[in-house]
């Protein structure tokens, strides 16, 4: 048997139209899948940065009245400050209207949790393909791997006499598939854990800092105060 019939190159440019189809898809998932880790990983870290520089603006101190004109109506913002903006323009908009605290409270509550949402599927955005190709590659490439032992048995019932050189070229497509279907799901598996892990662990800074933003406006809606800051 020449051992360049046996190279990898020459196994998949000569495998069945079907194994060729599984691996062609596998390629192409693996591919995208490492480009939404990038792109994922990218925009978490990018994330953490923009809410600890936040969060340290916040308990510095600053009024917050002045804190919120500081940000850009025309510029949408992410994370705690998306989160801080929403309330406090909501705050803004009650408070000439209405003299009940509990009723400003529970519209920024509204508002402050509808933000909260909309930061949750921006940072999720795109983890559920990741955990698509972690869940069905090894299945496609099992696909792969029973259509090229099934391509085996009708080569040896093809012959009179079984030998290795027969079937050894469909079982190696075989296992290629199988290679392939983990080299696609084995990443996907390890980074949609890690990313949501750390998605989970962002939003659930984003949902602490509602409810301390909350606390803040209730004791200054207990003082009427006028210009409540984060002291």
């Amino acid at each position: 048997m020449n051992d360049n019939t046996m190279s990898i190159p020459h196994l998949i440019m000569n495998a069945s139209t079907v194994v060729q189809l599984v691996m062609l898809l596998l390629v192409v998932a693996s591919i995208l899948s490492w480009v939404v880790i990038f792109q994922r990983s990218i925009a978490l870290r990018r994330a953490k940065q923009e809410y600890n520089q936040f969060e340290e603006s916040f308990w510095s101190g600053v009024d917050l009245n002045e804190l919120y004109r500081e940000i850009p109506v025309d510029d949408p913002r992410h994370g705690a400050e998306h989160v801080f903006q929403a309330g406090f323009r909501e705050f803004n908009r009650l408070m000439p209207k209405t003299s009940d605290a509990s009723t400003v409270l529970e519209g920024v509550q509204r508002s402050m949790r509808v933000a909260w949402s909309r930061e949750e599927d921006r940072l999720t955005q795109h983890l559920v393909f990741l955990a698509t190709v972690a869940s069905a590659s090894p299945y496609i490439g099992l696909f792969g791997t029973v259509w090229g032992i099934m391509g085996s048995f009708q080569a040896l019932s093809l012959t009179q006499q079984a030998t290795l050189s027969t079937v050894a070229p469909w079982i190696a497509e075989a296992l290629i598939a199988t290679a392939m279907g983990l080299f696609a799901a084995i990443p996907a598996v390890i980074f949609y854990n890690r990313l949501s892990n750390d998605a989970s662990r962002l939003l659930g800074k984003y949902e602490d800092f509602a409810e301390e933003f909350h606390a803040i406006l209730h004791r200054n809606l207990q003082g009427r105060d006028s210009k409540p800051s984060a002291s």
